[in-house]
């Protein structure tokens, strides 16, 4: 923990050392008094201040946990949490799936129960419960049941890379789930049965719209099983659909829930029976993440949220879809473009990183790929080299909508990525998360392209025309890095005498590009534009031709750990 506060808070000092003058208010008391008063220069304190309360443990207040969700009259009675926990979960029938053998062998051997952080207080009940009924314990090598807290992605998607660590045959994901498809592992959705005022729904329903509106139900996947109820309390709307939820795949299956076949058109990993949404309002109970609600509002004729919580209901504001269309113009000037996987379930990721790669390509774009779990301001600020990012997530709350600027580049879709790499930037205002949408509206673009033969001849006399960005109202020059390339074979004369003929340099410079293993880096291109290049940067090259360098000599620094460093001890003992 200490090691992580020291490091956060040298990230944002050398941050503010690039952009501001550090002034001496900024260190810590300690540190002031010498730094004003002392007539040569003090290093500035990286660090806060410490005593015996940084090193101690955070203790657990109370052991109560609240649980909004179970809707509890008497939270200490112990038979109503677990005959509440039962119902809601409908666990009897988990049981019964989980008791399925095959060939007179479990056919499931090692189990994950996957769990978001408000559910996280029912996992232990659950699992006495399961071992109960199945007739384990843990140290039953038959079946094995492990608990999967703290997901790698979103609370939403099932979690394979968590529950391959124990080569699980089964993840059993309760709660909230975006139902998307998952590439490996067989998966049981258990949602809940989170209760509702459906009474005051309807008066809420009926004092925003009319008998004669065409309104789509449409509600998070556990509240689902309210909108037929709703419906069937709304006589009078003749007009009213109900978006139901659709099984991922085979692989897959909801307990507690059968969804009907009745719907013939999918969308949103829901289905409808009829294909034209936009001429319909939609009424939704609970109200999403960002992402998803930027969806939604694009392919309805308008967007009213229902708070469970508060029973009441919102028009907006919603997430801004001309932010998103400023993000797009950003994406054709950028030079450099970071694609972030905030996913590795769902199925056709792969397939989407090779098709996104592609593009970059073909756009003569620089792209690097990064996978740091759950992204945030701090992890993506140490890559600056980076112009624009690109998140590859899950539509419900894996793709990151930055309303308030936190982010200090722009994070876009993979369908605004594209977009913006069009040749012709043409948008229908749809705004467009399924990878599979995306992957096949690329496949059309280049069959189109093909057929047309474009890009043969115009691409070379376009090489060095620079793009303008209408953001900033500038022209970018480096916004196409890699149509340079041809010109790393062409090596800069004067270079090439003074590098000589060592061939086994790993970086070389070429007439307008660095390359390292005769690959393009722009981020060695950004490193070297920059006043310090990191630790050793501050050589003295007396003899640039030789080679030789003149450094600072290597001294035996400290030793011990971050709470004990040997000075430290041996003060103790004095």
């Amino acid at each position: 923990m200490v090691s992580f506060v020291v490091f956060s808070e040298f990230f944002l000092c050398t941050r503010s050392h690039r952009t501001v003058s550090i002034e001496p208010s900024q260190y810590s008391l300690h540190h002031q008094s010498s730094y004003m008063h002392s007539e040569e220069p003090v290093a500035p304190a990286l660090s806060t201040y410490q005593d015996e309360s940084t090193f101690s443990y955070d203790k657990v207040q109370s052991t109560h946990k609240e649980r909004k969700h179970l809707r509890l009259k008497n939270p200490d009675d112990h038979d109503e949490v677990l005959c509440k926990i039962r119902d809601y979960y409908s666990l009897p029938e988990l049981v019964e799936r989980l008791s399925e053998l095959d060939r007179e062998e479990p056919k499931y051997k090692r189990i994950t129960l996957q769990f978001p952080d408000e559910l996280i207080c029912d996992s232990a009940t659950i699992v006495h419960y399961i071992q109960e009924k199945l007739g384990v314990d843990a140290t039953n090598p038959k079946q094995k049941i492990w608990i999967l807290a703290d997901t790698s992605y979103s609370a939403c998607c099932v979690d394979e890379i968590a529950a391959e660590h124990v080569q699980s045959d089964l993840v059993v994901h309760f709660g909230d789930a975006c139902l998307n498809e998952v590439a490996k592992l067989n998966s049981k959705y258990v949602l809940g049965k989170p209760e509702i005022d459906v009474d005051e729904m309807v008066r809420q329903f009926q004092a925003r719209y009319k008998t004669k509106d065409k309104i789509v139900l449409m509600a998070n996947a556990p509240f689902t099983h309210i909108l037929y109820q709703l419906k069937g309390k709304l006589p009078e709307y003749k007009d009213v659909i109900v978006a139901d939820l659709i099984v991922p795949s085979s692989k897959s299956e909801i307990i507690g829930y059968s969804p009907t076949n009745d719907n013939e058109f999918s969308k949103f990993n829901r289905t409808f029976p009829v294909e034209n949404i936009s001429e319909y309002e939609l009424f939704h109970v609970t109200i999403p993440e960002a992402p998803r609600l930027l969806q939604l509002t694009t392919n309805f004729a308008s967007v009213t949220t229902y708070d469970p919580d508060t029973n009441t209901t919102s028009q907006g504001p919603y997430p801004n879809l001309m932010r998103r269309y400023k993000f797009v113009h950003v994406a054709r000037s950028a030079g450099t473009i970071g694609i972030l996987v905030n996913t590795l379930s769902l199925s056709n990721t792969k397939q989407l990183i090779n098709t996104i790669k592609d593009k970059i390509k073909i756009a003569g774009k620089k792209h690097y790929i990064f996978v740091v779990g759950k992204p945030n301001v701090a992890k993506l600020a140490n890559f600056e080299s980076v112009d624009l990012w690109c998140v590859l997530g899950c539509d419900h709350q894996g793709i990151i909508i930055d309303q308030v600027n936190e982010f200090f580049k722009p994070i876009v879709t993979p369908y605004e990525l594209l977009l913006g790499l069009s040749d012709e930037l043409t948008w229908t205002g749809k705004w467009i998360t399924d990878y599979k949408s995306v992957i096949e509206d690329y496949k059309q673009e280049q069959e189109a392209t093909a057929k047309e033969g474009e890009g043969n001849n115009d691409e070379a006399s376009s090489d060095e025309e620079p793009e303008f960005d209408p953001v900033t109202g500038r022209y970018v020059s480096m916004s196409r890095p890699l149509r340079q390339i041809n010109h790393l074979t062409i090596k800069n004369e004067s270079e090439n005498e003074s590098i000589g003929n060592d061939e086994n340099r790993l970086v070389e410079r070429f007439s307008n590009s660095i390359a390292i293993r005769s690959t393009v880096s722009t981020s060695a291109m950004h490193l070297q534009n920059r006043q310090w290049t990191g630790l050793g940067s501050d050589y003295a090259e007396d003899n640039r031709s030789d080679g030789e360098e003149e450094g600072a000599l290597a001294v035996e620094g400290r030793l011990g750990i971050a709470r004990g460093y040997d000075f430290d001890t041996q003060e103790q003992q004095e």
